[in-house]
């Protein structure tokens, strides 16, 4: 009609991408610039925590996600084709967003829905054999006056405050007996005193299984330590139940861009199937074990894992601290060695100057974006990781998209943040994939000497005026990024250059990390006995 006409430029260009780079990838790709655009509007799922949510649920045949937000839950999910994925989200945008979305990665038959699934569930006679969920967080307009006498609160009616504890029941009230959920919960939620009844019953019955702590920053909001909650719906109560607790905040890492989600998945499968098959979990230090329900059951009925799990004291606590002191010497004697020397003054250059929009027409670099999923089972490169300087840590989500593989050699750019930052990639961590709000540049080494590229892209004055300000983030258009044109030989000694200032950062941040490390282990040492104060 005529209402779509302002549309049709919009509609040809997105018909445009897609006969270049598929129909999936066009729609992760426009997805991915509406969220970046409207970071307050919503609240996301990161890219590695569905993944290790669908794990810990199995392998489900049909599948709700009653607050599917943008479908990242439902997305992670490895689908066949006579499988079913069900979404329900209130607000009507997402709905449509998220029907599509597990659509175009799999052949499972997506059955999208808006309502407030609380108020007016769409899949009420649904029996399923894992829920994924990450309700909305300390909502008090959810439905408390309205559904007093609702038939799924059979572990207690929630108070007010407590609709975390409302979506808990609704995800076991559409569990198949023996099916599993597994949510997002806020740490408030294992510890308020308005839901320990419901906590205590869940823990009588045998519902809820495990809390795992994860690392702060793993998900908004990133500032507190956000749990995750593993619960199945009980065919028989159990004579003696046990319950695991796990906390992972030993594997927070510095900066944006989250934990170390390798080592968080590793640690939080490994505990999970333990404990599943066998009921119980013998204590590993500091980072997991079971606990009997009857421990659990006082008048707090408190399950955050920090309080149930000591932390893990090294028997030769001194002896460690001394060998983190000794590579701290080793690294700031040689963070003095790489100290770049004194700056000769000279004029500003005025050189001719090109972008590397019109290089990679050119065909002197090649230029790819990273994606979010892939077949290949290998280590993904984060933005957060090349922020800061550490290997590739993340993961993606198993998907028929085709993974972007990073080579020795590539430079590697964060798109957002308002930050200057690009990356040679080295060989410790060429293989891995490119992950999200990367962009791959991969120059030819006849034109374009790769530390040349990088240093010049990392200029402050460079990254202004090719970056983008929305109201609540920053973008970077990496095309409009300018490089001086200079004969190759005179490329490879600014690249020297600039290779020799990147060894310097990398040893200043190892100082960095092994001081933190020091300051860190004699506070601890000192306050629990294993280093005395002489």
């Amino acid at each position: 009609g005529p209402e779509l006409l302002p549309s049709v430029p919009l509609l040809r260009g997105a018909a445009e991408l897609a006969a270049e780079l598929g129909a999936r990838q066009t729609f992760e790709f426009l997805l991915g610039r509406h969220l970046d655009a409207n970071p307050r509007q919503y609240t996301l799922t990161p890219a590695a925590l569905p993944g290790l949510m669908a794990e810990l649920a199995g392998p489900p045949r049909p599948a709700p996600d009653p607050a599917c937000g943008t479908g990242a839950l439902l997305r992670a999910v490895t689908a066949r084709a006579d499988q079913e994925l069900y979404a329900q989200d209130r607000a009507p945008e997402l709905a449509a967003l998220t029907a599509p979305r597990p659509a175009l990665h799999t052949r499972a038959r997506v059955h999208g829905a808006t309502g407030d699934t609380l108020r007016a569930d769409a899949h009420p006679a649904l029996r399923a054999d894992a829920v994924l969920c990450h309700p909305p967080f300390n909502e008090r307009n959810w439905g408390h006056d309205e559904l007093a006498y609702d038939p799924r609160w059979e572990y207690g009616f929630p108070a007010r405050t407590e609709s975390e504890l409302a979506w808990v029941q609704h995800a076991l009230a559409r569990l198949k007996d023996g099916g599993t959920a597994v949510l997002l919960m806020p740490p408030a939620a294992a510890s308020r005193r308005s839901g320990r009844r419901i906590r205590a019953d869940l823990l009588r019955r045998g519902a809820l299984r495990a809390v795992v702590a994860l690392p702060v920053g793993a998900a908004p909001p990133y500032n507190i330590p956000l749990h995750l909650w593993m619960l199945r719906r009980p065919e028989k109560a159990p004579a003696q139940p046990e319950v695991l607790l796990a906390d992972t905040g030993q594997f927070a890492t510095e900066g944006r861009g989250g934990p170390d989600w390798r080592a968080v998945r590793e640690a939080v499968l490994d505990a999970w199937r333990a404990f599943d098959r066998a009921g119980t979990l013998q204590e590993r230090p500091g980072l997991a074990r079971s606990l009997p329900v009857i421990d659990l059951l006082d008048d707090d009925v408190d399950l955050a894992p920090a309080r149930h799990l000591p932390p893990a004291t090294a028997a030769d606590g001194a002896e460690a601290l001394t060998a983190v002191r000794e590579r701290l010497g080793e690294t700031l004697r040689l963070t003095t060695d790489l100290t770049p020397p004194p700056a000769d003054t000279a004029q500003p250059a005025r050189w001719p100057l090109t972008t590397i929009g019109e290089l990679a027409r050119g065909g002197a670099l090649v230029m790819r974006t990273g994606g979010n999923g892939g077949h290949a089972r290998v280590p993904v490169l984060t933005d957060h990781d090349v922020l800061a300087g550490t290997v590739p840590s993340g993961t993606l989500p198993e998907s028929e998209e085709e993974a972007v593989l990073v080579e020795p050699g590539d430079v590697v750019v964060p798109v957002l943040g308002g930050g200057s930052m690009a990356r040679v990639i080295d060989d410790a961590s060429g293989g891995a994939a490119l992950g999200r709000s990367l962009v791959l540049l991969r120059p030819d080494p006849t034109a374009l000497d790769p530390w040349f590229l990088a240093g010049f892209l990392r200029g402050t004055a460079n990254n202004r005026q090719a970056s983008s300000y929305a109201s609540t983030a920053t973008r970077l258009d990496v095309r409009r990024l300018q490089l001086p044109r200079l004969p190759l030989d005179e490329q490879r000694r600014y690249g020297a250059r600039f290779r020799a200032l990147d060894e310097f950062e990398r040893a200043l941040r190892r100082a960095g990390r092994l001081g933190d490390q020091l300051v860190r282990g004699m506070y601890d040492g000192l306050t629990d006995g294993t280093v005395v104060p002489d």
